[in-house]
């Protein structure tokens, strides 16, 4: 798809200085940038390259002096980096919106309701009384069970499962391999050593706005739901366990797990490789360092790394002590042979 210039300026609030009619199609880096393609110089440690770029059209700061003569039109924005974003925000939405139709062969259930402007990949299994908003983009080998609720925009990439009864709001992205809705780790220990599986009846409610990485997985709950908050965004290889809610506008990353019924909240984040124990509380505005190993609840806005996890400031103040204890052991192997070979009163 092309736009213009002036198009991609009216966009971004931007002052176009140079043609404003040539056309855009692709987006680049500035150094590698060719004809057709727009970039942004937000750096000034990379300004030789925008006197040097084939790219069509820059997008530089307001306040940018050129040093050189330039070979390329300029938006001139507020932000260029932010501005920036926005374009690749809305060139996203173009190419993961731009399916449409259903192919064959491809499987929808009984008593469903679709919206329009759908696109069903081929090997999509849709089962019974599902109901589909519009604009939602199905790639193919998706499995979506029983009465499933999909709202509009959202879109579940390939051979992502999404179990019976879970809810998926507007606006959300579910990255291939996900498992939304899979049983949680329920069994109940038998006098004879066995484990008796316990049957989980719950579901998944992501809300509005919601980004599921690629294999994360997200367990029903046992009885009632899993919550995913608005705008949420889980990284690739998660596990979420049953009856775990998180806030909303909170971000984690890959290959961290939180144990069941855990409470997250809002605007939280954590780094890789987080690990929570079940049935905590995790307040709002929390930060936790990669690999830390969380066994307690823990208040509003703090910070902590280490596992197990305590306070940023106290972690490091241990971790200057244990690097020093080579030193205090050899102090001591030193004091205790002064003490052994002290003279006998």
């Amino acid at each position: 798809m092309k736009f213009t210039i002036n198009q991609i300026a009216s966009l971004l609030d931007g002052r176009v200085e140079g043609n404003g009619n040539e056309e855009i199609y692709t987006l680049g880096k500035i150094q590698e940038a060719e004809k057709g393609s727009i970039t942004f110089l937000a750096n000034l440690k990379y300004e030789e390259h925008v006197y040097s770029t084939k790219a069509t059209a820059v997008i530089v700061s307001s306040d940018f002096e050129p040093r050189k003569k330039l070979n390329t039109a300029l938006i001139r924005v507020k932000d260029p980096y932010s501005s920036f974003t926005v374009l690749l925000e809305e060139y996203h939405k173009i190419i993961s919106f731009i399916k449409d139709g259903v192919e064959n062969p491809s499987f929808i259930g009984t008593e469903c309701s679709v919206g329009e402007k759908i696109y069903r990949g081929a090997f999509s299994y849709i089962g019974n009384h599902v109901s589909i908003g519009n604009n939602v983009k199905i790639y193919p080998n998706v499995y979506i069970g029983d009465h499933v609720e999909i709202g509009d925009n959202t879109i579940i990439y390939a051979g992502a499962k999404v179990y019976e009864n879970c809810k998926i709001g507007k606006r959300c992205v579910v990255h291939a391999g996900a498992v939304i809705g899979s049983d949680g780790f329920g069994f109940a220990p038998q006098e004879d050593g066995s484990y008796k599986t316990i049957p989980q009846l719950g579901n998944v409610i992501l809300e509005d706005d919601v980004s599921i990485g690629a294999n994360t997985t997200i367990d029903c709950a046992t009885l009632g739901s899993t919550i995913i908050r608005k705008g949420t965004k889980l990284d690739n290889l998660i596990q979420i366990a049953h009856n775990v809610e998180i806030g909303s506008n909170t971000v984690i990353a890959a290959q961290s797990g939180i144990s069941g019924s855990t409470k997250v909240g809002n605007n939280c984040v954590f780094a890789g490789q987080v690990g929570i124990a079940g049935h905590l509380e995790i307040g709002d505005d929390v930060k936790l360092g990669a690999q830390a190993g969380v066994m307690r609840s823990i208040e509003k806005g703090k910070t902590e790394i280490g596992s197990p996890s305590q306070e940023r400031m106290e972690y490091f103040k241990g971790l200057v002590v244990i690097r020093k204890l080579p030193e205090l052991r050899k102090r001591i192997e030193q004091l205790e042979e002064k003490v052994l070979n002290l003279p006998a009163n």
